[in-house]
């Protein structure tokens, strides 16, 4: 079988951590052939350390590169949406940064459009993929924690300097940052979608949230409970509670360990890779693409672990919090769901 052949759009620092997680792949697997930025000298950079054959200044022309099946998002926020149509319009294969938009509203078209063109889309929701969400998956499955009755989620940094955090005009904000995290980890865990949310958080003078806690009640009774702060470090694990047992995600957006029903701590380590990482166990990137390599093989138009309905109700999730803390975009006027 012919390896996937990516295009990278954007050459900023997860784009590079991403294209750097690909290379632990084999070439006949997965294979880089194309990136594209803003400004052609990064592209051209990014390029020749990662030893890419093509590289463009803008999008437009990636998206008519005749040799990339499918396109990484890697931009900012505000921009996933018009690339990610443009790359589809193109016939292109996506795997979009996540928060896959800014608002619900956004978020329906663009996945319909993915629909109507029958092109694979996934919000890049890499946590899922992790060797430790798919233990945890497993003994739900086997019913080894019971009924789940609670989810407590709480991923803080400080980041209040940090412009795509910060800005407005950026996308900023925990929420979209994040909370798709804690809410992603909150909806893996219960299986369902919450009937009520309750939210309270801090703006800061941007009007954006800097810290924000929400509850999330579910049709059973369960509750998940999450903390978002760009103001200071959490303890940023994801603790599932279950009747008959409890198991907590270290570092949850990107465990490669876990404590387990028994007190036990499992590890999964992470390969090397060719080059440093801009983040956190980045390299668990691996396992994201793999999915989408493995989707458009076997002919899916979605991943069965990020659905495009796990996506939307993500969106209408972060779209009622930010309502419930004032926090409003350009784009909630434009785009209604």
């Amino acid at each position: 079988m012919a390896p996937l052949r990516w295009g990278i759009a954007s050459a900023g620092k997860i784009s590079h951590d991403f294209t750097n997680a690909l290379s632990t792949w084999s070439k006949d697997d997965h294979l880089v052939v194309a990136v594209s930025a803003r400004k052609l000298e990064d592209a051209k950079t990014f390029a020749q350390l990662h030893g890419i054959e093509k590289f463009y200044q803008g999008y437009d022309a990636l998206a008519k590169d005749p040799n990339v099946d499918a396109v990484y998002i890697g931009a900012i926020n505000p921009t996933h949406y018009e690339l990610g149509l443009l790359m589809l319009n193109h016939g292109k294969h996506v795997l979009c940064e996540k928060p896959l938009c800014m608002n619900e509203g956004q978020a329906k078209k663009l996945l319909a459009h993915a629909a109507e063109k029958k092109l694979f889309f996934m919000e890049a929701i890499w946590s899922r993929f992790f060797p430790t969400y798919i233990h945890l998956k497993e003994r739900i499955d086997a019913g080894d924690l019971g009924e789940i009755k609670e989810v407590d989620v709480e991923f803080g940094f400080q980041l209040a300097d940090v412009d795509r955090l910060r800005m407005k005009d950026l996308g900023g904000g925990t929420v979209l940052d994040l909370g798709v995290y804690t809410i992603q980890a909150s909806l893996w865990a219960l299986r369902a979608v919450p009937t009520k949310v309750v939210a309270k958080g801090q703006l800061n003078e941007e009007g954006v949230d800097m810290e924000v806690s929400a509850e999330l009640q579910f049709p059973n009774g369960a509750i998940a409970k999450m903390k978002t702060s760009a103001l200071r470090k959490l303890r940023n694990t994801a603790i599932i509670r279950g009747s008959k047992g409890t198991i907590t995600l270290l570092d949850f957006w990107c465990a490669t360990a876990l404590t387990d029903i028994d007190g036990s701590r499992k590890e999964f380590p992470l390969p090397k890779a060719r080059h440093g990482f801009n983040f956190p166990n980045s390299c668990g990137l691996r396992f994201e693409a793999e999915e989408v390599r493995q989707c458009i093989a076997g002919g899916k138009l979605e991943s069965a672990s990020v659905p495009h309905s796990e996506s939307l109700a993500i969106a209408r999730i972060q779209d009622e919090i930010r309502k419930q803390t004032g926090v409003r975009f350009p784009e909630d006027s434009q785009f209604k769901a």
